[in-house]
């Protein structure tokens, strides 16, 4: 049994010094008085006026329906005299009531006490429940199911202000049911903490002798059916205890043994059952009633041996095949044990104490705990005991277990709830997801423990958050149960407990609460009387549990019984709330992981582009889908070149996590920072390759958690040339389909992945028609535990193989058709659809190394620019081209090429052979030049310059809106 532990003395003004008297007087005139009493009391206080009680009533009922001489009276009847000599002169009021509240017996201290008491309480009979009598020790130890104490004020009703108790209920040690509660009663004033350890050792004390009780009872039982077998003739087939059923009996046979003898003392009535064991022997429980000589009616379960054991080909014979086949009882003599071998097993949870042998001259056999108690055998068989299968040889027999069907009924509840737990710890937390740990929880329960199971959560906690508020932000989460017709409030609904009702009490508390009787719960009757009403037709029983786990509310389970007609008991308060907490631990693990998934997901976005620019060269769609697992390093950009190029990259960090995402962000800005300094392919590739070595060398977790490494595919796309230059780290190749839909895999040069260094990148170039499209992608597109590669590229292939599709539609196609249900990692998908720069846009002056052609291409560019209709532009235009070129003259090699390229912007372009670029400085006062390059730089909205095999290209761009 498990009981609460000693509770604070409330503080409070009160006479004598003992009860909140101002907050109870706070209480009755309807105010809030949260935090100023024990929660039990409060709870209490509620629930008494919610039921209509009068704090001045002072009659109680008075019931005669009791036994007199019940086993709990008989059991505490010494007790209390042991009570009522210790307690010799005092004020001390000692009582014992049954499950029902009604007094059974009381001893007083002072004899002289009795006198004090109102006549109809004199005698047994009267009834402390509190339906009846409001906030008392009684009846709070009934309904809180634990140790009380009330103090003076603390009670309901002005009769009992004068007065504190103590109360514990007193449970039957085999079923673990209520039987009662001993009760202490005393002034207000004689307070006395030991009282504590006094009530609980005489509660054990009345517990011990109810469980004596039981083994008088179980003991007789098994006399009574030695007896019979003693008195018996002698018949043709050896008894045998359950050891002797084979030679080698394994443990698991024997336990299915016991199980299934324990399950048919639980039936009650005649029967048999066959059972095979691991070795192929055939065995049938029989069950038989047998009756006490003082009138006690159980059941015994006797094993037949029937049929040889299988031998394998070859074997040799063994003594018991032999005697087996001979079936002669002579040859059985080597089933009969010696005298000092168990025969009879009978588990002593169902028998306590000993039990005479009846072999002549022989002492009782005695059994300690967790043992198992041995008697002989005997070779009668009564008659008329049920017949066996047609095909049975039956060879030996004995006595397995014998009991009274309630103790089997109590061993197989054990055992099945021994079961459920055991099913739970692998069905509740499958996954780290709040609402489906919850769902299992429920799907668990049903129909085992419970008939309906409803569990209401913090919208924060499934979020993934801690609750600021667990009981003002409660919404319905699951409702799960045997039908679906009852009327219970919908899943996403707010719910909102009032303060009388099961759910809040167990929140504040802690613990789980148990209402037996839902059409007496005036708590839970108050809180929707409609809803109520209506449920009350189908569910009779609740236990309500909260969900907590590390210190974190994170909800609350109500289970409630239905076909069932026995209400829920203290044990199946205990079985649901070991499964809460069970799940609760697995809801918050998933929560904790919702918290830290979502808190990378959202470092993961804010490091992958928000918005595409819009360009020229392609127009572009993309999607990031995470795994479902965690959030990994896959990544993705487009960053507009010179020239109107444009460079599209994705890439996959390895690993998941924290870790992953931030080594994704610092890697991506890396890589943009060399595709602006326009760098070719393999060259990008070669500096990341150095980036990630470098942060594998300088991160101190790297011994840990392995060398950081990551896959890259890099494409550069120009539109004049229509060429698109690739090169790719270890990263699966990207997918092209022209113009007219044929899709193909380019083969790439594959290249380490990125981190291993030493090793080279290559380019290759691609031609890509004008409507042509770019797909690249991460692996967690096409990788899977369950899919083979190369169909998961056949299904890329029929997915992309529509030339009308946009950008974001073959996204979307391949997502839906393509992407497996649940990804284990994560996805990036960059589509580019190419476009062609028109020739009429385009104009390019071949030059010699002469300053005199400086003013011709000044002219021809004016005039150009006049048929585009950018004559605003031409001043600036003419800057830049006249210092581009003659920096080109004057520190370049010929020839010189001029490319001017109207697109979203103007782009002046100056080329020559040389690789000595510009450079941007402040020229000092006395500097004849070294201007040049600011002016263009003030006049260009970018600029800057870009290597060729030929060369190099100095670039300008100027926006289209400046005058």
């Amino acid at each position: 049994m498990v009981r609460s532990g000693d509770e604070p003395t409330p503080r409070g003004r009160a006479t004598g010094g003992a009860g909140p008297v101002r907050t109870r007087e706070r209480f009755l005139e309807g105010e809030a008085v949260e935090g100023g009493v024990r929660s039990p009391i409060l709870g209490s206080w509620q629930r008494s006026r919610s039921l209509g009680l009068s704090p001045d009533q002072a009659d109680l009922p008075f019931r005669t329906d009791f036994d007199p001489d019940s086993r709990l009276v008989r059991a505490a009847t010494p007790v209390l005299d042991r009570l009522q000599s210790r307690f010799a002169g005092s004020q001390m009021n000692i009582s014992v009531a049954d499950a029902r509240g009604i007094v059974l017996m009381r001893r007083f201290g002072d004899a002289s006490m009795v006198r004090t008491l109102p006549a109809f309480q004199r005698v047994p009979g009267f009834v402390f429940a509190e339906r009846y009598a409001g906030t008392n020790g009684i009846g709070l130890a009934l309904a809180e199911r634990q140790l009380i104490r009330v103090y003076g004020a603390e009670h309901f009703a002005e009769r009992s202000q004068g007065n504190a108790c103590r109360a514990l209920p007193v449970r039957d040690p085999l079923s673990g049911r209520i039987e009662g509660v001993l009760c202490f009663g005393y002034p207000r004033g004689a307070e006395n903490p030991a009282l504590a350890t006094v009530i609980r050792k005489a509660a054990e004390a009345v517990e011990r002798r109810l469980l004596g009780q039981s083994s008088l009872r179980e003991r007789a039982l098994l006399r009574s059916y030695l007896d019979a077998r003693a008195d018996a003739a002698a018949g043709p087939h050896t008894r045998i205890g359950v050891d002797e059923l084979a030679p080698e009996l394994r443990p698991a046979d024997r336990a299915v043994l016991l199980d299934k003898a324990t399950e048919l003392i639980s039936c009650a009535q005649r029967g048999a059952v066959e059972l095979r064991l691991s070795d192929g022997r055939r065995v049938t429980l029989v069950s038989r009633p047998t009756t006490s000589a003082s009138g006690v009616e159980g059941i015994a379960i006797e094993a037949v041996l029937t049929g040889p054991a299988p031998r394998p080909p070859g074997a040799v014979p063994s003594r018991a095949d032999d005697a087996v086949a001979s079936a002669r009882p002579a040859a059985l003599s080597f089933l009969r044990p010696p005298r000092d071998r168990p025969v009879l097993l009978v588990p002593d949870r169902l028998h306590v104490g000993p039990v005479p042998d009846h072999r002549a001259g022989a002492a009782p056999a005695q059994g300690g705990a967790g043992r198992e108690r041995a008697y002989p055998a005997y070779p009668a068989a009564p008659a008329g005991e049920p017949d066996l299968p047609a095909d049975s040889r039956p060879l030996a027999s004995g006595l397995v277990l014998v009991g009274e069907p309630t103790v089997g009924e109590y061993a197989l509840a054990a055992r099945r709830r021994l079961e459920l737990l055991s099913e739970a710890s692998a069905r509740i937390g499958t996954t780290l997801d709040v609402r489906r740990t919850a769902e299992e929880l429920a799907e668990t329960a049903i129909p085992r423990l419970a008939d309906f199971v409803t569990i209401d959560l913090p919208e924060s906690v499934l979020r993934g958050e801690e609750s600021a508020d667990p009981l003002g932000e409660l919404r319905r989460t699951v409702v799960r149960g045997i039908r679906d017709d009852l009327p219970f409030s919908p899943v996403d609904k707010r719910i909102d407990f009032g303060p009388t009702t099961p759910q809040l009490r167990c929140l504040v508390s802690g613990q789980a609460v148990l209402e037996p009787d839902l059409k007496v719960a005036a708590g839970w009757l108050a809180q929707d009387p409609e809803l109520s009403g209506q449920l009350l037709a189908a569910v009779h029983s609740l236990i309500t549990v909260p969900l907590v786990a590390r210190g974190v509310v994170l909800g609350v389970a109500s289970f409630y019984r239905s076909q069932d007609p026995a209400p829920f008991g203290d044990d199946d308060r205990s079985l649901a709330q070991e499964l809460a907490s069970r799940a609760a631990l697995s809801m918050d693990n998933a929560r904790q992981y919702t918290h830290e998934r979502a808190m990378v997901l959202a470092l993961q976005r804010s490091l992958l582009p928000h918005e595409l620019p819009d360009l020229d060269a392609v127009d572009v769609a993309h999607r990031y889908l995470p795994a479902e697992s965690d959030v990994g390093g896959d990544w993705y950009d487009v960053i507009p070149l010179s020239g109107t190029r444009v460079g599209l990259f994705v890439g996959d960090v390895v690993g998941h996590g924290m870790l992953s995402a931030a080594t994704m962000g610092r890697l991506r800005t890396a890589a943009r920072s060399f595709a602006e300094l326009d760098f070719p392919p393999d060259e990008v590739l070669a500096h990341l390759d150095n980036v990630v070595g470098r942060l594998d060398r300088e991160d101190p977790e790297s011994e840990d958690f392995g060398i950081i490494g990551a896959t890259c595919l890099y494409a550069v796309y120009d539109p004049i040339t229509q060429q698109c230059a690739m090169a790719r780290a270890g990263h699966p190749p990207p997918a092209l389909v022209g113009p007219d839909g044929t899709v193909s895999f380019p083969d790439l040069p594959a290249g380490p992945p990125l981190g291993l260094g030493g090793l080279p990148f290559e380019t290759a170039e691609v031609h890509l028609p004008e409507d042509s499209q770019l797909v690249l992608y991460t692996d967690g597109l096409i990788e899977d535990r369950d899919r083979d590669v190369d169909e998961v590229l056949d299904h890329l292939r029929g997915a992309l193989a529509h030339a009308e599709h946009t950008p974001d539609e073959a996204c979307q196609t391949v997502l839906d058709l393509v992407a497996p249900d649940h990804p284990y990692d994560d996805i990036a998908l960059l589509v580019a659809r190419t476009h062609a720069v028109d020739r009429n846009r385009i104009a390019t002056w071949d030059l010699a190394a002469d300053p005199a052609l400086v003013g011709e291409v000044r002219a021809d560019a004016v005039r150009q620019l006049a048929d585009w209709g950018l004559d605003e532009t031409a001043f600036a235009v003419e800057l830049i081209l006249s210092e581009l070129v003659t920096n080109a003259v004057r520190h370049g090699a010929g020839p010189i090429r001029v490319r001017l390229l109207h697109a979203h912007n103007l782009i002046c372009e100056v080329s020559d052979t040389s690789n000595t670029a510009p450079h941007l400085r402040r020229a000092a006062s006395t500097d004849e030049g070294g201007r040049g390059l600011f002016l263009v730089a003030q006049l260009s909205q970018s600029w800057g310059t870009r290597y060729t095999t030929q060369g190099k290209v100095i670039w300008a761009e100027c926006a289209l809106d400046a005058a």
